[in-house]
């Protein structure tokens, strides 16, 4: 039988993602200007998955009106509502009457390569992907004998194998057996992974299917590496308008109504949104992504940072490996600092970044005074305006006021 259902699940936050989670669902945050879940859907489309079930749950009026019915896509869009997050196998027993004998189940915050997807398809039963990594902690790890599960494991101190659960399943009608006999975890939720479990003790084949391509955002700084990465492939497109005298090297995709004023110095791979204004004198480097409806002004830098939509950077700012949410405005002088004096590592929250550059991570509606400073690794939450001299570091919940 062949299959072209798949069933995304896409109902948590993302608290892990805060501040960017605090006003939209993890799946909808943006890499190279497409939400997280819209890539994810066109890695399936390339390998012939039609039908889509999203159950959705936390803001998912956001997931609804950017989707709609699928149209857009070529594709069909079914929605199941998860209002309480119970886990992966209580989302998943709520479309049992949706799905065919086989389907595919998928994290929505996750972007596997259409190869991989059509190779797990033609697996035969029950079967789980996996990505093989040198470093899996925080992960799900998979044991696995002979190309069979032996065990799956949730995160563990000292894991038995390089295997990671990539969060992409073959199942057939089995597996709601399974999940009627699933009990809560310790963390109180009903996991698919205990699910699967349940399947193997009753003496089931689950395959485990290692797969080659796999992007997975856990943190709000993983999604600059993912960025960067899928930048790789992008192409020169220009829908909007140059005027003269402006440099650009490499990769550059501009969106329709969008100028790019005179002086402007961009070095690809950059995408630009739809009616931004770019310029004069600015310069835009490398794997930034700018959204629609923005402003970069005079004498304005921006390197590797994701610039969401309505955002505004107008004047002699510096913007180095940040996050900047919708419609943040930076007041002139405004710096975002990305390399601690030490060169050591950024920390946040007692975590290693991996990062030696990291700036900060802003949240939505976030507004600077001029020649306010941004230190290294700053989490600012949404709706926090910052005074003009102030000096910003550690994390900031939404709301404040720094004076």
């Amino acid at each position: 039988m062949k299959i072209t259902k798949a069933v995304i699940l896409a109902a948590g936050e993302g608290s892990r993602m805060r501040p960017l989670t605090y006003t939209r669902p993890k799946v909808m945050l943006p890499l190279v200007n497409k939400p997280i879940l819209e890539h994810l859907l066109l890695e399936m489309r390339q390998a012939e998955i039609r039908d889509f079930i999203f159950i959705v749950g936390y803001r998912d009026e956001q997931i609804r009106n950017y989707f709609e019915d699928g149209a857009n896509w070529g594709v069909r869009i079914q929605y199941a509502n998860q209002r309480k997050q119970l886990g992966t196998a209580d989302a998943l027993r709520m479309v049992k009457d949706m799905v065919e004998e086989r389907f595919l189940l998928a994290n929505g915050d996750i972007i596997i390569g259409s190869g991989d997807i059509q190779r797990l398809k033609e697996q035969t039963g029950n079967a789980v992907s996996a990505i093989e990594l040198e470093n899996v902690a925080g992960l799900g790890v998979i044991e696995s004998c002979d190309g069979q599960v032996v065990h799956i494991y949730e995160k563990m101190a000292e894991p038995p194998s390089h295997l990671a659960n990539a969060g992409l399943y073959l199942f057939t009608q089995d597996i709601f057996e399974a999940i009627d006999n699933t009990q809560k975890s310790l963390r109180g939720e009903f996991e698919i992974t205990d699910s699967i479990r349940i399947l193997i003790e009753n003496g089931q084949s689950v395959t485990c299917h290692v797969i080659d391509q796999w992007l997975d955002i856990s943190y709000p700084w993983d999604l600059l590496e993912v960025n960067e990465q899928i930048m790789q492939s992008l192409e020169s497109k220009n829908f909007g308008e140059i005027e003269d005298r402006v440099t650009i090297k490499g990769s550059v995709s501009i969106g329709k109504g969008t100028v790019i004023r005179s002086g402007a110095y961009i070095v690809g791979p950059v995408i630009i949104g739809e009616n931004c204004d770019i310029g004069p004198n600015c310069f835009i480097r490398a794997s930034t992504a700018i959204g629609d409806n923005c402003h970069i002004g005079a004498a304005v830098e921006v390197k590797n940072s994701i610039v969401m939509s309505g955002t505004k950077i107008p004047h002699l700012n510096y913007v180095g490996d940040s996050v900047l949410g919708e419609r943040c405005n930076l007041g002139a002088g405004t710096k975002i600092a990305n390399l601690r004096l030490n060169k050591k590592n950024i920390m946040i929250n007692g975590l290693d970044t991996g990062r030696k550059k990291l700036g900060a991570i802003f949240g939505d509606h976030v507004e600077t005074g001029i020649n306010s400073s941004i230190n290294v690794g700053a989490m600012i939450g949404n709706d926090t305006f910052i005074g003009p001299g102030a000096l910003v570091y550690g994390n900031i919940s939404p709301d404040s006021k720094l004076l």
